[in-house]
């Protein structure tokens, strides 16, 4: 008997009628419309951060590796094959050693230096253009979406008012359900910009420093190539050097 009266009670509890499916109900097909554009460019962003994340990550990998051992070697050819193929920093010293051999065959009295810098210059903004790729992207968004997510606000509330005058009814209730609904859509367009936002300066942080170790290797290559292999920065030795053995005392 119990269990009967509470399913009857339960049948008959009233229905939670506010809620985001409602709120999109409530403003109609442009509601939904605008609900789905914030969630692509919820995904959009994202998707740039952790792509954008993989490529950094990547291009701080081949610093590492030009530590180790890129002036180590004897020339720069020789150097650039202990790099990745589609390294970063190979692209600069083959983008140099290139411009050393196009220098050559100018007719026009052009320096060098002006032209291996000019060369350099090209290649490591071409670097910078990939990694600041997608970056206006997740500017958009942040400076958007708000406002986008304000106009569903809008759009609900003004669609609300009117089924509130047409029903006739002014009460706290008959008002604050539907425009609370509508103020779900402000919400959520916050709830995209922000983490776009955040993305975007943490990224663009990123890459300055990324961009500081590229034209500060972009500096030591043309020194390297204008002086003929007699500039190049300093490299610190890989193990301290072992003490000789104390020789052993002659017999007689």
């Amino acid at each position: 008997m119990s269990l009967a009266i509470l399913a009857q009670a339960a049948a008959e509890a009233p229905k939670n009628k506010f809620g985001l499916i409602e709120a999109l109900n409530e403003g109609g097909p442009i509601s939904w419309s605008i609900f789905i554009v914030l969630v692509i460019m919820s995904i959009g962003s994202f998707y740039i951060l952790f792509t954008k994340l993989f490529e950094q990550n990547k291009v701080m990998n081949q610093a590492k590796q030009v530590r180790a051992g890129f002036w180590r070697a004897n020339s720069l050819k020789e150097g650039a094959a202990k790099l990745d193929k589609n390294s970063a920093y190979r692209q600069l010293v083959d983008d140099g050693i290139e411009a050393q051999m196009q220098h050559g065959l100018l007719t026009d009295p052009v320096e060098a230096h002006d032209w291996l810098h000019g060369a350099m210059t090209r290649s490591e903004e071409s670097i910078n253009n990939k990694l600041n790729g997608g970056l206006s992207f997740l500017a958009s968004v942040g400076a958007v979406s708000p406002f986008v997510g304000l106009l569903g606000t809008v759009i609900g509330i003004y669609s609300a008012l009117i089924k509130i005058g047409i029903a006739g009814q002014a009460s706290i209730d008959a008002v604050a359900g539907p425009v609370g609904e509508a103020l779900i859509m402000t919400a959520i367009g916050l709830f995209v910009a922000v983490p776009a936002v955040l993305a975007y300066n943490w990224l663009q942080a990123r890459n300055k420093s990324i961009q500081r170790s590229l034209s500060a290797f972009s500096n030591d290559v043309l020194g390297y190539i204008s002086s003929d292999g007699k500039v190049k920065p300093m490299v610190a030795a890989t193990a301290p050097a072992k003490p000789m053995a104390a020789a052993a005392p002659m017999k007689n």
